[in-house]
């Protein structure tokens, strides 16, 4: 039997996961939205698109929850995007609402599923939909550590002139403004881009990479970025169904990890069959640490203003 994933949001970010995760060609896929026919109009033309890119996914698109029982993983995008000159805790109350009551069906339907978190402020989503889901926190995350990641790895790339495939990188901490770039560890095929790229340059493209979904919010004027975030989803997916051992930079709930307790953050994490498998703790300078723990209380000051535990 194929495996099933829905993902509840058929916007620009919901429809670009399920454009990514058709063509992989490991699971079915359910959209659902509130919106009468966005879902299902989305949801056949990508169907449709099957006979041509060569893939045996079937979508559907609905508004009951009930056609999604019984998914192995369900990813969350439902929510409002950011406007430009908003910031993502900007949209804290209005998401909480949503969230809520989108993990509460999600939960009813399928109780064993593996959750993924896309919708803003990320972080405090996670932790709102582990708290509300009442799952173990090895089956809720949320996907912000390997978009800001991409956006890294791609900056470095452009000033280098090399593939971005060959540059490697990691991005820690919250979804926001006090994320955490890790420059030291960054390198091209094992060479350090500390040893290739002057300290200025890496400056910029540090704070281009925290700064890299306002830019697109400026640009777009309507709405936030959703291809990258779509195939950064796909690719946690993935990483899932196929049981891989990924490490990749996810937000989870850290229980003392990086001497961080109650509270998600994005830290590398292992990820397989039963979601999160490990919590990767690697050595950080006192200063990275420092931030990180920083990112995360910022984190905090939001779970704290929605008034649910941590």
């Amino acid at each position: 039997m194929r495996a099933k994933v829905s993902i509840i949001g058929a916007g620009m970010v919901g429809a670009s996961i399920a454009d990514r995760l058709a063509e992989k060609n490991i699971a079915d896929i359910v959209l659902v939205d509130i919106v009468e026919g966005l879902p299902q109009g989305k949801a056949l033309d990508m169907w449709q698109s099957g006979a041509v890119r060569a893939f045996e996914t079937k979508l559907v698109g609905t508004q009951n929850y009930e056609d999604t029982a019984g998914s192995q993983i369900v990813a969350i995008t439902a929510g409002v995007p950011r406007k430009p000159g908003m910031s993502r805790d900007d949209l804290l109350f209005t998401n909480m609402k949503i969230v809520k009551e989108v993990v509460e069906n999600v939960v009813k339907y399928s109780p064993d599923c593996i959750l993924i978190m896309i919708t803003n402020p990320l972080d405090a989503m996670t932790q709102l939909a582990l708290h509300t889901s009442g799952f173990p926190r090895n089956r809720v995350m949320g996907m912000s550590g390997i978009l800001d990641t991409a956006r890294f790895r791609t900056f470095l790339a452009e000033a280098l002139g090399v593939s971005v495939r060959d540059v490697h990188a990691m991005v820690l901490g919250g979804h926001g403004d006090q994320m955490v770039p890790l420059p030291r560890l960054a390198n091209v095929n094992g060479i350090p881009v500390t040893e290739l790229l002057p300290k200025e340059t890496i400056d910029r493209i540090v704070e281009r990479t925290i700064k890299g979904g306002g830019e697109i919010v400026a640009l777009l004027k309507a709405g936030s970025a959703y291809y990258a975030p779509g195939a950064a989803v796909a690719e946690m997916i993935e990483a899932i169904l196929l049981d891989e051992k990924r490490v990749l930079p996810c937000c989870v709930y850290l229980d003392g990890e990086y001497g961080i307790k109650g509270v998600c953050a994005g830290v590398p994490v292992k990820l397989g069959k039963n979601g999160v498998e490990e919590i990767v703790e690697i050595k950080l300078l006192p200063e990275e640490l420092e931030a990180l723990r920083r990112s995360a209380e910022a984190v905090r000051e939001l779970v704290r203003k929605m008034e649910i535990p941590c």
